[in-house]
């Protein structure tokens, strides 16, 4: 044969010829997409599936097979073996019915043919002998009418003893069908910051530290529970004892609820005229107004105790701060820092405790939940209100750079670059610290230290230089770095951050110790000051002459600007009164000077105006709080004119009071 070959077909070397093609079978289904995107709401983003079903199906019928070995196959198989079994069975049976009565009817043919050979037997056999083949075809009869025959069953097929067995079914077409779902995308927000090693390595410290105190609390909570275990061991049980016994922390909202709801219902007549009564008897006192009586605040546990410190806070307009310490030098002790509310006088929302007298605090304007408290051994602290615990969150100490002296005043700034928490406080060493919180600890700098122009001769002629004390400051209300400093020696202090040895300006203000000074909250220009002089000042820090001085006749224990008027102030003094004064309707006296204690040997130290409601509370030496409403004419605003719009805002009160400086300042520039 020989080896026909195609005219166009190649012509291949041997080599080309032993070449080998390998193709390689995958499991891959080509048809399947490898582009499917799925939104994923953990990761918040559309993801690209990783993995596709490569299952491809050719053929697929539903049927209705059974297999052998499980129980309804069984249950079936034993059904049909059954009914297999049946028809031959009874077949059988009669069979052997029919072959014994044809056995009788044979039985009695050969007995009658035998009685008719032998006729010499006796009379009474002869009878049974005729009686038994005369009665054997009558049984017979009455057995088949009784018993039919029964019809002949039609042979089954045996089942199949195949593993499977058969049944017939119809599979119903499936339409294809396609189903989708869209879901609107969760609103997302777009998070950056930057991370150097100091801050892992903190984040991990912080985790342990919390790690170590989780397992110091767990032992200590086995070793209580022990010791309780052995104390209810010993103790014999006389009575029947409470086994449950809810704390009391888990009522205590709704103890304060329930006592605030008391409160109300008690000083109810005083929680009305707080929001409705105005003193009508003001239109018959021309410029003079009234100071209306209304909550008295007192904790047990500071009737021993002076009311060092006043703050509102800045969010909860009901919520203010008071310190507990003493003025006495001789006398000091522990102190203590109360928050009260106006909606519960009776008792405080919060107790701090402390060592030393709390002497200032204040609150963070950003952070309301966050309180400053300078103390008189020199400490600084800060208290979280949102914590359980009463003690506080952050503390100086000697290593941390704490002052040497009483603690005077604090004052919150604007967080600096980092967002990190600062404030500034004053104290008898003469030193200005700046308090940074960073992290778990304070970091101090101390920004101007006060020394006195006048130095202390020493021995061998020695010039020493003494430092100032501090006793109050105040920062401008628009201008950060500017700040005014009282000291002990009745000079204020015009300072900036920036420069460290060096003041601004000088004022010689009093003749003894400023214990406060305060921007006008309006006019960015004026300070006012009071000093145990018995004098108050307002001050233009461009001029170091003060613009206005009022003599109160004895020591001035503070002073405080209105939020609501840019010429409303009122001040305290030693005798118990407490003075309001408003430039633009009476610059030479006070619109009110009313006595607010009434025990003997008792002074008032601070006062402070509600940035929201027009009262004042007032503090004494006694650990009391005195909450006083303005009458009408001491909260006087500028009358409607027809047709006119009354103007308001800080620009009219800068205004009201550059008109009242104007009117002084006028002899000097001429």
């Amino acid at each position: 044969r020989a080896l026909v070959k195609s005219p166009d077909q190649l012509e291949l070397t041997e080599a080309e010829l032993k070449k080998e093609f390998t193709r390689t079978l995958t499991t891959d289904n080509p048809h399947v997409p490898k582009n499917i995107v799925r939104y994923s709401f953990k990761e918040r983003e559309y993801k690209l599936v990783d993995y596709m079903d490569q299952t491809a199906i050719h053929l697929s019928l539903n049927g209705n097979l059974i297999p052998k070995d499980s129980d309804e196959g069984r249950r079936q198989s034993i059904r049909s073996s059954i009914e297999g079994e049946k028809a031959p069975v009874e077949t059988a049976a009669e069979t052997s019915e029919e072959v014994e009565i044809k056995d009788e009817e044979h039985t009695g043919d050969t007995e009658a043919a035998g009685e008719g050979e032998g006729e010499g037997e006796g009379e009474g056999e002869g009878d049974e002998e005729r009686k038994a083949p005369d009665e054997a075809p009558e049984v017979a009869a009455a057995a088949e009418a009784e018993e039919p025959p029964p019809p002949k069953v039609p042979e089954k097929k045996l089942a199949n003893q195949f593993n499977f067995i058969e049944r017939a079914s119809m599979t119903p077409y499936n339409p294809l069908r396609e189903k989708g779902c869209q879901s609107e995308p969760l609103p997302s927000k777009n998070f950056s910051a930057n991370v150097n090693q100091w801050d892992i390595y903190d984040a991990y410290v912080e985790e342990l530290q919390k790690m170590e105190k989780a397992k110091e609390k767990e032992k200590s909570k086995s070793q209580t529970v022990k010791k309780e275990e052995e104390k209810r061991g010993r103790r014999r049980l006389s009575t029947v004892e409470l086994q449950h016994v809810e704390p009391i922390s888990r009522i205590s909202r709704a103890a304060k609820i329930a006592e605030r709801m008391v409160n109300l219902n008690t000083f109810d007549d005083i929680a009305q005229d707080f929001k409705y009564f105005e003193d009508a008897s003001d239109e018959f006192r021309g410029q003079q107004g009234t100071l209306l009586p209304l909550w008295h605040f007192q904790y047990e546990n500071t009737k021993k105790l002076a009311i060092t410190a006043i703050s509102w806070n800045p969010k909860y307009t009901d919520l203010f701060a008071v310190g507990c310490g003493s003025y006495d030098f001789m006398k000091q002790g522990h102190g203590m820092v109360l928050l009260y509310s106006l909606k519960n006088p009776s008792f405080p929302e919060y107790i701090f405790n402390s060592n030393s007298g709390a002497m200032c605090l204040d609150f963070n304007s950003e952070h309301p939940c966050l309180m400053a408290v300078g103390f008189y051994d020199g400490n600084v602290a800060i208290y979280n209100l949102k914590k359980a615990t009463s003690q506080p969150i952050y503390k100086s100490t000697a290593e941390s750079g704490k002052h040497t002296g009483p603690v005077w005043q604090v004052k919150w700034q604007k967080d600096d670059m980092d967002n990190n928490s600062n404030f500034f406080s004053v104290s008898s060493d003469g030193r200005i610290v700046s308090w940074t919180l960073v992290k778990n600890e304070l970091v101090h700098v101390d920004v101007i230290k006060l020394s006195r122009e006048e130095g202390v001769q020493g021995p061998e002629e020695l010039q020493l230089q003494t430092l100032g004390c501090g006793i109050s400051f105040d920062f401008h209300k628009k201008i950060d770095y500017l700040f005014l400093v009282g000291t002990e020696e009745g000079k204020i202090y015009k300072c900036s951050k920036s420069y460290s040895k060096q003041f601004l300006d000088v004022f010689e203000a009093h003749h003894m110790a400023v214990d406060t000074i305060s921007w006008n909250p309006y006019h960015l220009k004026v300070f006012i000051s009071c000093s145990s002089d018995w004098t108050v000042k307002i001050w233009d820090h461009t001029i170091k002459t003060p613009m206005f001085v009022y003599d109160l006749n004895c020591a001035v224990g503070d002073v405080a600007w209105s939020p609501f008027s840019s010429t409303v102030f009122a001040a305290v003094s030693i005798d118990g009164k407490a003075h309001v004064f408003d430039l633009s309707i009476n610059k030479y006296e006070p619109l009110c000077s009313q006595l607010v204690v009434t025990k003997k040997k008792n002074k008032t130290t601070h006062v402070q105006f509600n940035p929201v409601y027009p009262i004042i509370i007032v503090g004494d030496e006694r650990g009391i709080i005195t909450s006083l409403k303005l009458s009408p004419n001491l909260r006087k605003m500028p009358k409607e004119k027809k047709g006119q719009e009354v103007k308001k805002g800080p620009e009219v009160e800068m205004e009201k009071l550059e008109k009242l400086l104007s009117l002084v300042r006028e002899p000097e520039s001429k």
